[in-house]
Protein backbone atom coordinates (compact mmCIF):
# COMPACT_ATOMS: atom_id res chain seq x y z
CA UNK A 1 0.00 0.00 0.00
CA UNK A 2 1.67 3.06 -1.10
CA UNK A 3 1.00 7.19 -0.54
CA UNK A 4 0.62 9.49 -2.79
CA UNK A 5 4.35 11.10 -3.90
CA UNK A 6 3.38 14.00 -1.74
CA UNK A 7 3.97 12.24 1.35
CA UNK A 8 7.15 11.41 0.32
CA UNK A 9 8.36 14.66 2.17
CA UNK A 10 7.74 13.21 5.25
CA UNK A 11 10.64 13.38 8.15
CA UNK A 12 12.44 10.40 7.85
CA UNK A 13 15.19 10.73 9.50
CA UNK A 14 14.90 8.94 12.77
CA UNK A 15 13.90 5.93 10.30
CA UNK A 16 16.55 2.97 9.88
CA UNK A 17 16.34 0.65 6.94
CA UNK A 18 16.22 -2.86 7.12
CA UNK A 19 20.00 -3.46 6.74
CA UNK A 20 20.49 -1.19 9.79
CA UNK A 21 21.06 -2.99 13.35
CA UNK A 22 18.59 -1.38 14.62
CA UNK A 23 18.97 -2.34 17.88
CA UNK A 24 16.29 -0.17 19.83
CA UNK A 25 13.65 -1.86 17.83
CA UNK A 26 14.70 -5.69 18.72
CA UNK A 27 14.69 -4.70 22.36
CA UNK A 28 11.37 -3.35 21.62
CA UNK A 29 10.16 -6.80 19.55
CA UNK A 30 11.69 -8.97 22.93
CA UNK A 31 10.76 -6.69 25.45
CA UNK A 32 6.67 -6.52 24.10
CA UNK A 33 6.70 -9.85 23.65
CA UNK A 34 7.73 -11.14 27.04
CA UNK A 35 5.50 -8.20 28.66
CA UNK A 36 2.43 -9.63 26.79
CA UNK A 37 3.47 -13.79 27.99
CA UNK A 38 3.78 -12.27 31.53
CA UNK A 39 0.72 -10.23 31.73
CA UNK A 40 -1.21 -13.70 29.93
CA UNK A 41 0.53 -15.91 32.48
CA UNK A 42 -1.09 -14.13 35.12
CA UNK A 43 -4.33 -13.02 33.92
CA UNK A 44 -5.89 -15.89 34.59
CA UNK A 45 -7.44 -15.85 31.09
CA UNK A 46 -8.16 -19.15 29.17
CA UNK A 47 -5.44 -19.42 25.61
CA UNK A 48 -8.56 -18.63 23.57
CA UNK A 49 -10.04 -15.84 25.22
CA UNK A 50 -6.38 -13.95 25.09
CA UNK A 51 -6.18 -14.73 21.51
CA UNK A 52 -9.49 -13.56 21.08
CA UNK A 53 -8.00 -10.06 23.03
CA UNK A 54 -5.17 -9.79 20.54
CA UNK A 55 -7.03 -10.55 17.31
CA UNK A 56 -9.51 -7.56 18.04
CA UNK A 57 -6.41 -5.44 18.81
CA UNK A 58 -4.53 -6.48 15.80
CA UNK A 59 -7.85 -5.28 14.06
CA UNK A 60 -7.81 -2.11 15.77
CA UNK A 61 -3.79 -2.08 14.08
CA UNK A 62 -4.62 -2.61 10.83
CA UNK A 63 -7.42 -0.25 10.86
CA UNK A 64 -5.21 2.59 12.31
CA UNK A 65 -2.59 1.43 9.33
CA UNK A 66 -4.80 2.09 6.67
CA UNK A 67 -6.08 5.23 7.98
CA UNK A 68 -2.17 6.58 8.76
CA UNK A 69 -1.37 5.57 4.96
CA UNK A 70 -4.44 7.62 3.88
CA UNK A 71 -3.63 10.51 5.65
CA UNK A 72 -0.76 12.75 5.61
CA UNK A 73 -1.10 14.80 8.91
CA UNK A 74 -1.42 11.13 10.72
CA UNK A 75 1.21 10.04 9.43
CA UNK A 76 3.34 12.43 10.44
CA UNK A 77 2.03 12.31 13.97
CA UNK A 78 2.79 8.68 13.89
CA UNK A 79 6.42 9.04 12.71
CA UNK A 80 6.97 11.39 15.08
CA UNK A 81 6.09 9.33 18.14
CA UNK A 82 7.06 6.08 16.71
CA UNK A 83 9.83 6.85 14.36
CA UNK A 84 12.39 5.09 16.42
CA UNK A 85 11.14 1.77 16.24
CA UNK A 86 10.17 2.26 12.93
CA UNK A 87 11.94 1.49 9.41
CA UNK A 88 11.97 3.70 6.72
CA UNK A 89 9.98 1.18 4.37
CA UNK A 90 7.13 1.45 7.00
CA UNK A 91 6.49 4.87 6.27
CA UNK A 92 4.30 4.40 3.40
CA UNK A 93 3.65 0.77 4.58
CA UNK A 94 1.91 -1.34 6.98
CA UNK A 95 3.84 -1.74 10.08
CA UNK A 96 4.68 -5.24 11.94
CA UNK A 97 2.28 -4.23 14.97
CA UNK A 98 -0.59 -5.73 14.02
CA UNK A 99 1.34 -8.54 11.89
CA UNK A 100 2.62 -8.97 15.84
CA UNK A 101 -0.76 -9.29 17.55
CA UNK A 102 -2.18 -11.42 14.51
CA UNK A 103 0.24 -13.96 14.49
CA UNK A 104 0.48 -14.98 18.46
CA UNK A 105 -3.56 -14.55 18.58
CA UNK A 106 -3.97 -17.45 15.76
CA UNK A 107 -0.92 -19.45 17.73
CA UNK A 108 -3.10 -19.27 20.51
CA UNK A 109 -6.86 -19.33 18.81
CA UNK A 110 -5.90 -22.72 17.19
CA UNK A 111 -3.15 -24.90 18.76
CA UNK A 112 -2.20 -26.21 21.70
CA UNK A 113 -1.69 -23.54 24.13
CA UNK A 114 1.94 -25.32 25.55
CA UNK A 115 3.10 -25.36 21.70
CA UNK A 116 1.81 -22.54 21.18
CA UNK A 117 3.74 -20.58 23.90
CA UNK A 118 7.14 -22.37 22.40
CA UNK A 119 6.41 -20.67 19.15
CA UNK A 120 5.54 -17.42 20.15
CA UNK A 121 8.89 -17.59 21.98
CA UNK A 122 10.68 -18.32 18.71
CA UNK A 123 8.70 -15.36 17.28
CA UNK A 124 10.46 -12.81 20.33
CA UNK A 125 13.46 -14.24 20.60
CA UNK A 126 14.48 -15.41 17.13
CA UNK A 127 13.53 -13.50 14.76
CA UNK A 128 15.79 -10.49 16.42
CA UNK A 129 18.61 -12.73 16.96
CA UNK A 130 19.01 -14.27 13.50
CA UNK A 131 17.91 -11.14 12.34
CA UNK A 132 21.20 -8.80 14.25
CA UNK A 133 23.51 -11.83 13.12
CA UNK A 134 22.58 -11.45 9.61
CA UNK A 135 23.31 -8.15 9.62
CA UNK A 136 26.76 -8.28 11.90
CA UNK A 137 28.19 -11.51 10.33
CA UNK A 138 25.80 -12.62 7.83
CA UNK A 139 28.41 -12.93 4.53
CA UNK A 140 26.82 -16.14 2.88
CA UNK A 141 23.73 -15.07 1.13
CA UNK A 142 20.87 -17.41 0.21
CA UNK A 143 17.37 -16.32 -1.04
CA UNK A 144 18.33 -13.82 -3.35
CA UNK A 145 20.33 -11.94 -0.73
CA UNK A 146 17.84 -11.96 1.51
CA UNK A 147 18.95 -14.04 4.03
CA UNK A 148 22.32 -15.08 5.03
CA UNK A 149 23.08 -18.69 6.62
CA UNK A 150 25.38 -16.96 9.41
CA UNK A 151 21.65 -15.73 10.21
CA UNK A 152 19.83 -18.75 9.63
CA UNK A 153 22.24 -20.57 11.94
CA UNK A 154 21.83 -18.32 14.61
CA UNK A 155 18.03 -18.85 14.31
CA UNK A 156 18.56 -22.58 14.60
CA UNK A 157 20.54 -22.56 17.73
CA UNK A 158 18.20 -19.69 19.48
CA UNK A 159 15.02 -21.73 18.63
CA UNK A 160 17.00 -25.03 19.86
CA UNK A 161 17.83 -23.53 23.13
CA UNK A 162 14.28 -22.31 23.30
CA UNK A 163 12.66 -26.01 22.70
CA UNK A 164 15.16 -27.60 24.90
CA UNK A 165 14.61 -25.23 28.62
CA UNK A 166 10.96 -24.45 27.45
CA UNK A 167 10.20 -28.13 27.18
CA UNK A 168 12.22 -28.83 30.31
CA UNK A 169 9.79 -27.48 32.47
CA UNK A 170 7.64 -30.18 31.66
CA UNK A 171 9.50 -33.50 30.75
CA UNK A 172 13.03 -35.09 31.83
CA UNK A 173 16.42 -34.59 29.88
CA UNK A 174 16.09 -37.42 27.63
CA UNK A 175 17.77 -37.90 23.89
CA UNK A 176 13.76 -37.43 22.83
CA UNK A 177 13.64 -34.14 23.77
CA UNK A 178 17.41 -33.45 22.33
CA UNK A 179 15.68 -34.87 19.15
CA UNK A 180 12.55 -32.80 19.24
CA UNK A 181 14.56 -29.76 20.34
CA UNK A 182 16.91 -29.97 17.19
CA UNK A 183 14.06 -30.64 14.83
CA UNK A 184 12.10 -27.56 16.57
CA UNK A 185 15.53 -25.69 15.83
CA UNK A 186 15.02 -26.69 12.79
CA UNK A 187 11.20 -25.50 12.27
CA UNK A 188 12.14 -22.44 13.57
CA UNK A 189 14.91 -21.30 11.41
CA UNK A 190 13.06 -22.23 8.55
CA UNK A 191 9.66 -20.09 9.82
CA UNK A 192 11.81 -17.26 10.07
CA UNK A 193 13.67 -17.52 6.58
CA UNK A 194 10.01 -18.22 5.00
CA UNK A 195 9.61 -14.19 6.26
CA UNK A 196 10.76 -13.03 2.80
CA UNK A 197 7.32 -13.58 1.30
CA UNK A 198 5.24 -12.43 4.35
CA UNK A 199 5.82 -10.27 7.31
CA UNK A 200 7.97 -12.32 9.98
CA UNK A 201 5.95 -11.12 12.70
CA UNK A 202 2.91 -13.60 10.77
CA UNK A 203 5.17 -16.16 9.79
CA UNK A 204 6.78 -17.10 12.70
CA UNK A 205 4.96 -17.78 15.41
CA UNK A 206 1.84 -19.77 12.63
CA UNK A 207 4.71 -22.01 10.56
CA UNK A 208 6.56 -22.74 14.16
CA UNK A 209 3.65 -23.57 15.92
CA UNK A 210 2.32 -25.85 13.05
CA UNK A 211 5.67 -27.33 12.52
CA UNK A 212 5.73 -28.01 16.45
CA UNK A 213 2.35 -29.73 16.37
CA UNK A 214 3.39 -32.24 13.43
CA UNK A 215 6.54 -32.70 15.39
CA UNK A 216 4.94 -33.17 18.88
CA UNK A 217 3.05 -36.22 16.92
CA UNK A 218 5.84 -38.01 16.82
CA UNK A 219 7.55 -37.03 20.58
CA UNK A 220 4.60 -36.86 22.25
CA UNK A 221 6.27 -34.64 24.85
CA UNK A 222 3.33 -32.58 25.31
Amino acid sequence: MQLSSDNHTLDSKSLRARHDLHLLRKFWHMGTGLTGLFIYSYSGLEAQSMALILFGLSMVGFLFEFIRLRNPAINKLAISMMGPLMRESEKDSLSGLPFYALGVSISLYFFDEKIAILGILFLIFSDPISSAIGILFGKDKILGGKKSIQGAAAGFVTCYMLALFYTLNFVPLTYSLLGFALAAGIIGSISELLSIFVDDNLTVPIISTIGLTVLNFGFQLY
